[in-house]
């Protein structure tokens, strides 16, 4: 499963404080931002499946199959054991897209091009948003605390504004960092086996310490973690905004 697949469930975990909506609990735990051994085992078992079928068998579709048929698998443990199929269909969807693109290009190494350009879609929208001095991070979390977006320019507010950037600048350090490694793989011959290992490892487990950094930048009171220069209004409370 790639990246985007896999950052996608997890965005639509919010609700469940799973994933991103880990980072504003009152205590995190990696099992949940990886959604559990469920989620964390549906995530990279079918990227882990599609690169040991193609190293062994130098086959696109036969490894395109494994993947499938993986993915096809949890689906129907989900049916039988009667658990909710919307955040698996989400990842099923994207591994059909990517078997179809390895498949129809015959070159395995496309199975992964579409986290490529998720990637690269979520690096520029945070970007965007911090040059929009609306960093997204920050602005995901006050949603999701059901607060207003003050903090933005409120000056009492400067030191939460300072680690709702940094937390942002986190993620897009996350995402640059995927592609930084994973772009020149997939440009390379024969790197499909390197590039499945970095997805997995830069996948789920990145994910989880970038969340992790993210909630401890994130948690109340703010004073737990100090970004730059504590003013006199900072070193009071800060209002509450709900």
């Amino acid at each position: 499963m790639s990246d985007q697949q896999s950052d996608d469930r997890r965005l639509e975990e919010l609700a469940e404080k799973k994933g991103l909506g880990a980072v504003v609990a009152d205590d995190f735990s990696v099992w949940q931002a990886v959604g559990g051994v469920r989620g964390l085992t549906e995530t990279v078992l079918p990227s882990i499946l599609f690169v040991i079928v193609f190293t062994a068998t130098g086959e696109t579709v036969a490894a395109v199959a494994a993947a499938v048929g993986v993915v096809a698998l949890s689906l129907v443990v989900r049916i039988i054991q009667r658990i909710d199929l919307s955040p698996a269909l989400g990842g099923a969807l994207g591994v059909a897209i990517s078997a179809l693109w390895a498949w129809r290009s015959g070159d395995a190494a496309n199975y992964f091009a579409i986290g490529l350009w998720t990637n690269g879609a979520y690096l520029t929208v945070l970007l965007a948003s911090i040059l929009a001095r609306w960093p997204l991070i920050g602005v995901a979390v006050a949603l999701l605390r059901g607060e207003n977006q003050s903090w933005r320019t409120d000056p009492a507010q400067q030191t939460r504004r300072r680690r709702y950037y940094a937390a942002t600048w986190l993620w897009v350090g996350l995402f640059g960092a995927r592609l930084a490694v994973q772009l020149p793989l997939y440009l390379a011959e024969d790197q499909v086996g390197a590039l499945g290992v970095a997805r997995v490892i830069m996948g789920p487990f990145l994910f989880a310490l970038v969340a992790w950094f993210t909630w401890m930048l994130c948690r109340e009171p703010s004073t737990q973690i100090v970004i730059g220069h504590h003013s006199d209004a900072e070193d009071s409370p800060e209002p509450e905004e709900r």
